[in-house]
């Protein structure tokens, strides 16, 4: 049986609490690997909590729309629950109609109690603490001259005598404590501790309780907006009807505890995603904002909806709502100084204001989906959108899928991973033709697994295709000469250099088969995205050639297409090792050198290996990182050399590791040249982090894959595809099939 008898882990470090965590059985290798691979950004994390062993990641988001006391604001929110954030910015701007929100809010007081026992005569002890009563904020504030200095302070006392159930009588005094813009706890506790000896003293008894109260009912907070009925219709209903039945479901919740649980959940969701972002403490908030629903005796709405005197819907909220803007213990994460940023507020009370308005919104917004079209219509799409990105769907596929998903009406994992499925066969089916014209070209795009930029100084890399990775359809006009390109079944953004680029490539490719003369429309259809290490300029030119070749007849051998992709990538890429282009012509898996004699060395693999691609989101450029490793090269040739010549090597054992299905030495091989690639300074954070995720999830290997500089890694994963491309997927990335259609 394990035992959770577990002493010193607050001494540890966050890798060592994993490993005695593994040690102890608590944990198995996969889980632990996962904790490693983030335990870099622990360390902020180890200095907040006790015994950390890694981070717990929520969305950061922002709600925008938000009109606040005739100022814009764009609201920072942390929240992992679908609609939440979309409510509250459907229904800030719903309140624009009608001038946006207003908010006061109070002092921001908090309660400090010293609870007195054993005491004589409760009535007389009350009494004296009453007459000490200036005496006593005095010597409180001698404790936090600060606070005192910063305009804040104890602003006095009260005195209350409490009968217990088991028939004993305290007393407790309260210390009402203007805390400015800190949350406060500290200040109070201090003065509160401070002060019990002294009212010992007056009243007699023992100080047992002294700490505040996180029943923030000084620091009241009041948001308001009133929404014009135009502007409300939606599900069949007139503004009017959708504003009287917003009324009658906060008239429920006024007198159904089981209705006003949910409506003041709702009202919860928009103040504590707020309260998670700028770093405040949540919990006690929700308290206090629960118990003062039940104030009067019975829990009732956080919200009031009515009519006003224009016939508008007037929505209020009110409730106690201490919060804070400086401190230590605030600011200790990071993500919390960006939420500020956003905000802007100047002080704790409009912070306050802020959160009470995002949390009417947020109330308005779950309302009127409840009395229009139901609560399950835009929760359902947004939980959609969750299960597809985890199933890993490309992004042209995504809104598709969600769209499906959400019409079968069974949003789950296994439903979104057949009609991802469904897709990607539509689209291979479709691949052949466009708008009826047959395809006349094809060529591969590439991973390289092992020996970038070395190939580039006469070393060996190891290569494998990305099968049909480009098709083109090609047919003489009348017209001048055109090139459309779609990326991965979506058009290219028009920017000048890919325009460019291509009509120069277009252009270059017409005078060497000698029909510059003549004019073609050309259709390119790509399946991996450019600028991101997978030979797409060179995938689009061989398939432009072979499709030239085929319509002309120029019979135009291997040999032949590969030496004038070459020429078409120094157009590109400047000074290209040839790979690409040799990748997108055979595409078959080689062992290429730069400039030796003859067909480049093929390799025979007796299945296919299991790699899983994945692009990022920085595009790189493969002639800037040539040239910056040329500078570097320049300054330390010696040294660089010896880094090519141990590339060198480990592609040729790659290759062999390759052939014999040996992904144990393979993967230990990429991870190897990784590591090199990095010291060549290629590599960038976002590399570094799809690595990372997918060594965590299981992969052999992993490492980036093509020039560097951004772009797109390769895992080798045995047994752990379908993990490594959820990981990947899941944090954001696009997976790239190596299989063709």
């Amino acid at each position: 049986m394990k035992d959770s008898r577990i002493g010193g882990l607050y001494r540890m470090t966050v890798l060592e609490r994993i490993d005695t965590l593994v040690a102890r059985g608590w944990l198995d290798e996969s889980a632990a690997s996962r904790l490693r691979a983030g335990a870099s950004g622990s360390e902020v994390a180890d200095r907040m909590v006790e015994n950390v062993i890694g981070v717990f990641g929520l969305p950061l988001a922002v709600a925008p729309n938000f009109a606040i006391n005739g100022r814009d604001v764009v609201v920072p929110m942390v929240v992992e629950e679908p609609s939440v954030v979309a409510g509250v910015s459907s229904a800030a701007k719903l309140a624009r109609a009608g001038g946006g929100f207003t908010a006061t809010a109070a002092d921001p007081v908090l309660v400090g109690q010293v609870q007195l026992v054993d005491v004589a005569d409760a009535q007389a002890a009350a009494a004296a603490l009453d007459a000490a009563a200036e005496e006593l904020v005095a010597r409180a504030n001698a404790l936090q001259p600060a606070l005192v200095e910063r305009g804040g302070g104890a602003r006095g006392i009260e005195t209350f005598g409490r009968r217990l159930p088991d028939g004993s009588a305290c007393v407790v005094l309260h210390l009402l404590v203007d805390t400015r813009d800190a949350m406060g706890a500290n200040l109070v506790n201090t003065m509160c501790e401070g002060l019990a000896p002294e009212v010992e003293r007056l009243a007699g008894g023992r100080a047992a309780l002294k700490i505040l109260s996180n029943f923030a009912d000084r620091s009241i907070v009041i948001a308001t907006a009133a929404i014009p009925p135009a502007v409300l219709a939606g599900g069949g209903l007139s503004g009017e009807e959708v504003r009287d039945a917003i009324v009658r479901a906060t008239a429920l919740a006024n007198v159904d505890r089981y209705r006003a649980v949910t409506h003041n959940k709702g009202v919860m969701n928009g103040i504590d995603a707020v309260a998670i972002a700028t770093g405040n403490d949540w919990r006690a908030i929700e308290a206090a904002a629960h118990a003062w629903a039940a104030r009067e005796g019975s829990y009732r709405s956080l919200t009031q909806w009515t009519v006003d005197g224009d016939g508008r819907l007037a929505g209020k909220l009110e409730l106690p709502l201490k919060v804070g803007i400086v401190g230590g213990s605030l600011r200790a994460n990071p993500a919390v100084e960006t939420a500020f940023a956003l905000l802007g507020v100047a002080s704790a009370p409009e912070l306050a204001q802020v959160m009470a308005a995002v949390g009417l919104a947020q109330n308005l917004a779950a309302l009127r989906a409840l009395v229009t079209h139901g609560i399950q219509k835009g929760h359902m799409r947004l939980h959609a959108r969750s299960v597809a990105a985890s199933v890993g769907s490309p992004p042209e596929h995504f809104e598709r899928l969600v769209k499906k998903l959400v019409a079968s009406g069974e949003i789950k994992v296994r439903k979104a991973r057949q009609l991802l499925a469904e897709l990607l066969a539509d689209d291979r089916s479709a691949a052949g033709t466009d708008a009826g014209m047959p395809v006349h070209g094809t060529a591969s795009g590439k991973v390289i697994l092992l020996g970038e930029h070395a190939v580039v100084y006469g070393r060996h890399a190891l290569a494998l295709p990305i099968e049909h990775a480009v098709q083109v359809a090609l047919e003489e006009t009348r017209a001048p000469s055109r090139l459309e390109l779609a990326d991965a079944g979506a058009p290219l953004p028009r920017e000048a250099r890919i325009t460019e680029h291509l009509r120069e490539l277009l252009e270059f490719i017409q005078r060497r088969v000698d029909v510059a003369d003549r004019h073609f429309a050309l259709r390119v259809r790509s399946r991996i995205p450019t600028g991101m290490g997978l030979g797409s300029s060179a995938a689009v030119a061989v398939a432009i050639i072979r499709a030239f070749d085929r319509v002309l007849a120029l019979a135009l051998g291997d040999e032949a297409v590969n030496a004038l992709a070459f020429e078409c990538e120094k157009l590109a890429h400047g000074s290209p090792s040839g790979i690409d282009n040799t990748l997108a012509t055979y595409g078959r898996p080689i062992l290429f050198r730069k400039e030796a004699p003859g067909p480049p060395q093929t390799l025979e693999l007796t299945e296919p290996a299991p790699l899983v691609v994945a692009a990022g989101g920085a595009r790189g450029s493969t002639r800037e990182q040539v040239a910056g490793v040329a500078v570097r090269f320049g300054r330390m040739p010696d040294r660089y050399n010896a880094i090519f010549d141990e590339m060198d090597a480990i592609s040729i054992d790659g290759a062999k590791a390759l052939a014999a299905g040996d992904y144990a030495v393979l993967g230990a091989l990429m991870n190897l040249c990784h590591g090199l690639l990095n010291a060549l300074e290629v590599s960038t954070p976002e590399l570094e982090r799809m690595v990372h995720i997918a060594r965590s999830a299981g992969a052999a290997g992993a490492k980036l894959t093509g020039a560097g500089g951004g772009g797109s890694i390769v895992a080798l994963c045995p047994g752990k595809m379908e993990a490594v491309q959820q990981a990947l997927a899941t944090a954001g990335y696009r997976i790239v099939s190596m299989a063709g259609a």
